[in-house]
């Protein structure tokens, strides 16, 4: 088999409608748009939402809520996650971004109470729950 014996197979190949390209192509004067007509004009037509003239779908629906701009999106971090950092190290969004702890700042990180903390850290943060507060705060105990 040589190179040039190698062809496409049967039906693979496609040749593309030629519109409005003379009688004898049967797909001249009116370019397969019939006569006249909507259809027929340059955009001509009806959108996808169009029902026939009736109320379309999107009309007919209540509209809902609303969208609240002050809204502020908080990143969380369990005390648990905490444990990764060494002794005696300042833990502060940026270095939790870099360690790969949380994926975006977003507005502010905020640390959650659950796990427990047993090394001792400096952490500093947008937002702290109660709890999370209070476990940080309290002396770590080592066990033997």
């Amino acid at each position: 088999m040589k190179l040039y014996d190698l062809q496409p197979a049967e039906g693979a190949k496609k040749t593309p409608k030629r519109i409005g390209r003379g009688i004898g192509s049967g797909m001249g004067k009116t370019s397969t748009k019939g006569h006249k007509g909507q259809k027929a004009r340059s955009g001509g037509g009806k959108g996808p939402a169009f029902e026939g003239g009736q109320t379309p779908l999107q009309r007919r629906l209540p509209k809902r809520g609303f969208t609240n701009k002050f809204k502020r999106e908080w990143v969380e971090v369990n005390l648990d996650k905490l444990n990764l950092f060494d002794n005696g190290t300042e833990v502060t969004p940026d270095v939790l971004l870099e360690k790969g702890i949380i994926k975006k700042k977003a507005d502010g990180v905020k640390i959650l109470g659950n796990g427990e903390v047993t090394k001792k850290l400096t952490v500093k943060s947008n937002g702290f729950s109660k709890s999370a507060i209070a476990k940080i705060e309290k002396p770590v105990v080592k066990r033997r």
